[in-house]
């Protein structure tokens, strides 16, 4: 891949992080949802996170959109503040071309220069090898698998569990305020 540009997201990039998500809706199982939202439910997405103060980032080269990543919270509970659940979205002509490595690579130094200190990814369909092999290359670690979650297409499908540490993970209590 030729130099990509990783940078926040802004909201004039909602369509094209709207077309990438919508395309993976329909005929893929990263996500579980089965409709794919609208630009304003993805603007309001990308609203909530940011005004939130999580990462929302888009890779882009030669002026076209090739994927998007974000960090949001895990769990809405105060205590897991410090914990994050990544997303990852490549378009599909992008897929394969390392865009995925680089957006994780960069949410995760967001992430942790943020303050968090655990990520996790729940990774829809056990039979995601190329995204299961994406977090296990960031040092990501099979955390478990809960099967059977979800039903998309006519079929079962399980949410593969992983996480990675960030900054000092559970080495020492958090510092601040974050999530």
């Amino acid at each position: 891949m030729s130099d990509p540009m990783i940078r926040p997201a802004a909201p004039g990039d909602v369509p094209a992080i709207a077309r990438v998500y919508a395309h993976a809706v329909r005929h893929g199982t990263a996500s579980f949802e089965l409709e794919p939202p609208d630009d304003a439910e993805m603007m309001r997405r990308l609203r909530a996170l940011v005004d939130g103060g999580y990462p929302y980032l888009v890779c882009e080269e030669a002026g076209a959109l090739l994927g998007y990543a974000y960090a949001g919270p895990y769990r809405p509970r105060p205590a897991y503040r410090w914990s994050v659940e990544d997303s990852v979205y490549v378009a599909p002509q992008a897929q394969r071309r390392g865009v995925g490595r680089v957006l994780l690579a960069r949410l995760l130094a967001e992430a942790e220069a943020r303050g968090f200190r655990q990520m996790i990814a729940v990774i829809g369909d056990s039979a995601q090898e190329p995204s299961i092999a994406l977090h296990r290359a960031a040092g990501f670690r099979h955390v478990g698998t809960f099967e059977a979650v979800g039903f998309k297409f006519g079929r079962w499908l399980d949410s593969v569990l992983m996480q990675r540490a960030l900054g000092r993970g559970a080495g020492a209590a958090p510092d601040g305020p974050a999530g």
